[in-house]
């Protein structure tokens, strides 16, 4: 079985609530953070499958269409492969936030699917988020988690400032 990595796409990705964006809903409002090509980079060459899990409720709000949304992964696909990275899939939740389907996480219906789908290993494989509700995804699907940025939460097994961070500290433990 194939290991993996899970990851959020706002907020570990890409730019979400700065001075210069305030929600991605269209392929120029997509800014990759910092060394996020980098860092997907190593976890590829280190063997794992990268996947996206994303909660993208402005779907069901209306506030943007599954073929925008479509858009703007194939810029963050394209984007990343200019640093030699690649995306497995992308899952997303397009149902309002209020909905109470199963695939919006903190619940981990998208990670089972994926693992389902990729024949993967949950127990070798990580997800990296950058909220609470990531992180309970994680959990629930009985996969290593991670939290980047600012959220505090002791439920993740790790912490690093970044994608990158988190990456350098996966790939030399899979080593």
């Amino acid at each position: 079985m194939k290991k993996a990595i899970f990851l959020d796409r706002d907020g570990v990705i890409n730019e979400v609530l700065t001075k210069r964006v305030k929600f991605v809903n269209k392929p120029k409002d997509l800014y990759l953070l910092p060394r996020v090509g980098e860092a997907i980079k190593l976890l590829n060459d280190a063997g794992f499958l990268v996947f996206v899990v994303t909660n993208q409720g402005g779907i069901g709000l209306g506030y943007m269409t599954e073929e925008a949304l479509q858009k703007v992964h194939h810029k963050m696909e394209k984007e990343l492969s200019k640093a030699g990275a690649s995306i497995q899939e992308v899952a997303y939740c397009p149902h309002k936030p209020e909905a109470g389907c199963e695939c919006r996480k903190p619940n981990s219906k998208m990670l089972f699917d994926l693992a389902k789908r990729h024949g993967l290993d949950l127990g070798s494989s990580y997800m990296v988020g950058d909220r609470e509700v990531d992180i309970m995804a994680g959990k629930g699907a009985g996969v290593k988690t991670i939290i980047v940025g600012k959220e505090k939460t002791e439920l993740a097994d790790y912490r690093f400032p970044s994608l990158y961070e988190a990456a350098v500290f996966i790939t030399k433990r899979s080593e």
